[in-house]
């Protein structure tokens, strides 16, 4: 499994995140759970919107948003998850 970002993605990450690229293969690296499906009506494209929570090496925590495609993660987005995200992170996808 490849993780590929784009270059509008990258500038987005860091721009209004302030996230890096090492910063979510971290994440992937350090996930401590399984991948949730976003069911919102307005993100459920095919392939489906996934994400989940986790750390970077320093601690960070960050919601990494992706598709799956022709077996590659595509990043679509990462930032600091909010109270909602994380409460529903915890009960459906962090393992416990």
């Amino acid at each position: 499994m490849g993780i590929k970002i784009s270059s509008a993605v990258i500038l987005k990450l860091s721009q209004k995140h302030g996230v890096t690229e090492e910063d979510v293969i971290q994440c992937f690296s350090n996930i401590n759970g399984t991948f949730l499906i976003d069911n919102r009506e307005q993100h459920k494209p095919d392939p489906p919107t996934m994400w989940f929570i986790s750390t970077t090496d320093t601690g960070r925590q960050l919601k990494v948003v992706f598709i799956k495609r022709e077996g590659d993660v595509h990043i679509r987005t990462a930032y600091q998850p909010n109270e909602t995200e994380m409460l529903i992170y915890n009960k459906f996808g962090a393992n416990k």
